[in-house]
């Protein structure tokens, strides 16, 4: 799969497999998302390519090097399939530039191709260009409450 932006030469593509330059972007791009989290070792990556409920995407610029990733996870559960779009990261070199667009525009039309009718994502308040991203992409905010479990405070 992959989705070219004729006008900035982004594209858009699948990662299949593991790479060093896969790792390496990662490795660069996941502390400009999270400061809790460290990127995925290379075991991790093989585990995502392998899995048919995980697609990871990553984004090209004009010179060929990744600017971008997100994860879209699609899953059948007893009322339909579901898809979730998490970790959108945009180097902060390019922010601005339509990256993150593709990149979810991307997701979406490959979570309809796998049968989901909705698709869903969080995003914190303070990613104030992120939010309206999303809104501009046809996102709408879904009246609900997120919990999370922390299994290393249970402990």
């Amino acid at each position: 799969m992959e989705d070219d932006d004729a006008a900035g030469g982004i594209s858009v593509e699948e990662v299949t497999s593991t790479s060093d330059e896969v790792i390496d972007a990662l490795a660069r791009l996941i502390p400009q998302l999270s400061k809790s989290s460290g990127p995925p070792s290379q075991n991790d990556l093989a585990e995502m390519a392998a899995s048919p409920a995980i697609v990871l995407l990553v984004a090209r610029g004009a010179e060929g090097g990744i600017v971008g990733s997100l994860t879209l996870a699609v899953f059948r559960i007893p009322t339909g399939i579901r898809a979730w779009i998490e970790d959108v990261v945009v180097d902060s070199q390019v922010r601005g530039k339509g990256v993150g667009s593709l990149l979810v525009r991307a997701a979406v039309e490959r979570a309809e191709a796998m049968g989901a009718r909705t698709v869903d994502l969080t995003s914190r308040p303070s990613r104030t260009e992120a939010n309206r991203l999303y809104v501009s992409l046809g996102f709408e905010p879904r009246e609900t409450n997120v919990y999370r479990f922390n299994n290393a405070a249970a402990g």
